[in-house]
């Protein structure tokens, strides 16, 4: 079972690679060959910056966005998308303007606002992982480093929160797409537990 971790030099690639590794993938390759991403049976996409920033360093690679979109939108593809790379998967993202996002899972990515002023923007730590609806996510800690928030226009998409000010979207999902705010790879055991449900995942 070949794993494409997307290496589009936007991403936290070391870390997630050794913990995909670590929870069961043997046949990972990193890469932002269009065609070999295409071709992979389970696909991860991470990402650590700006919402413009990440989805223009996509664009800018020829017949990247194409080829995922054909494995994960036609092949139906397992597809986790970390940090960012969950963001992405927004219609719209307003991170220093607006940006067109791969428009997966209907929503917007839009500035946290916690309700309490005392609370740090970005969000930094563990935090509470709540589920709302049953699947790949489970209760526990996770770890986040985030100023944004993916706020989903179809309530059937989310399927977990955290609470920072108010609730935040802590993961998304529909179809063979994950996307988690958190990263598991920094998120110990219950991260490790997460990625190998999703190795094992038949959407």
């Amino acid at each position: 079972m070949t794993v494409a971790l997307v290496d589009y030099g936007a991403g936290n690639l070391r870390s997630a690679a050794n913990a995909l590794r670590a929870a069961g993938a043997e046949d990972l390759v990193v890469t932002a060959e269009p065609e070999t991403i295409a071709r992979a049976e389970r696909i991860v996409l991470p990402g650590v910056g700006a919402f413009g920033q990440c989805i223009g360093a996509i664009r800018a690679r020829a017949g990247l966005e194409e080829a995922l979109a054909e494995a994960v939108l036609q092949r139906g593809r397992p597809f986790l998308g970390i940090c960012v790379g969950m963001q992405l998967l927004a219609t719209t993202g307003h991170e220093h303007g607006t940006h067109a996002g791969l428009g997966w899972i209907p929503g917007e990515v839009r500035p946290l606002a916690p309700q309490d002023p005392r609370l740090r923007v970005p969000h930094m730590g563990w935090n509470a992982v709540a589920v709302v609806r049953p699947g790949l996510v489970a209760p526990g800690w996770a770890y986040f480093v985030h100023g944004y928030a993916f706020h989903p226009a179809e309530p059937a998409d989310l399927v977990a929160t955290t609470d920072h000010g108010g609730p935040v979207t802590a993961a998304v999902a529909r179809g063979p797409i994950l996307g988690v705010q958190f990263h598991p790879e920094k998120s110990q055991a219950w991260g490790l537990a997460l990625l190998a449900r999703f190795l094992a995942w038949r959407p």
